[in-house]
């Protein structure tokens, strides 16, 4: 574990966006329990946020919740600069927000398209940004997919689509920062048993789903966490430019 940013020595700080719920509040519990300071940036729910706070707090860590939209430039500047206030700096951006909704391409609201694409695309592009232009040298961006992408499950088009414009920016965004000794990779969980996966699933699609990978199980919210954790510390600091799909053999 290391607690202090190599190159100043100071308290590690991490930004989390959507880290009130599902794998952002376990990314938010795990990092803060690695020691690092943790803003825990959501859209909507303050009360959520407020309980990955208390949570970190009652681990014996520190965290702030932070409102904020990631698709506005603006909101993401303010929440770095509260980050750089309360904490001195930023050394790890987690950019784990996003929107999912399942529909077949034919049948699909164009507005949905264009709400799932706003979080998903321009939220992660906007955050990715102010990584580049905010992170101390020998920080780490993740980026956050889905084994969809290589699934490619009838009805998650517009989900896919939007993930696969992740990846792309992952090892371009690792070159660009060519210099600073910082890491940059996308995480791609398979199905993992959040609000956001079961919702509008039957007990049966759950079933099917858990018992498609070779472990024969869905994934949990920590599952994904340990992996963010190991890319964003010192042991998983060479691992740069990747998608690293976890989801315990899903092909």
């Amino acid at each position: 574990m290391n607690t202090t940013s190599p190159r100043t020595g100071a308290t590690r700080v991490a930004v989390v966006t959507g880290g009130s719920r599902g794998i952002g509040r376990a990314v938010s519990r795990e990092l803060a329990r690695d020691g690092l300071a943790v803003v825990v940036n959501y859209a909507q729910d303050a009360a959520a946020a407020e309980e990955t706070v208390a949570a970190v707090t009652a681990d014996g860590g520190r965290a702030i919740a932070v409102r904020g939209d990631v698709a506005d430039e603006e909101a993401m500047a303010m929440l770095f600069d509260r980050a750089e206030r309360e904490f001195g700096g930023v050394d790890v951006v987690v950019s784990s927000a996003g929107r999912l909704s399942l529909s077949p391409i034919a049948d699909l609201d164009l507005t949905v398209l264009d709400a799932v694409y706003r979080t998903n695309i321009r939220g992660t592009f906007v955050v990715a940004q102010q990584a580049a232009r905010r992170l101390r040298d020998g920080g780490s961006f993740v980026g956050f997919s889905t084994s969809v992408v290589g699934t490619q499950f009838p009805g998650y088009g517009a989900y896919a689509a939007s993930k696969g414009a992740v990846e792309a920016m992952t090892l371009i965004l690792a070159r660009e920062l060519r210099g600073r000794d910082i890491t940059v990779n996308t995480v791609a969980p398979g199905p993992t048993a959040t609000d956001l996966f079961l919702k509008d699933k039957t007990d049966d699609e759950v079933d099917r789903l858990a018992k498609t990978p070779p472990l024969q199980r869905l994934g949990t919210p920590e599952d994904i966490a340990r992996v963010v954790a190991f890319l964003t510390g010192p042991q998983g600091h060479w691992v740069n430019g990747q998608v690293l799909r976890a989801n315990g053999g899903l092909v």
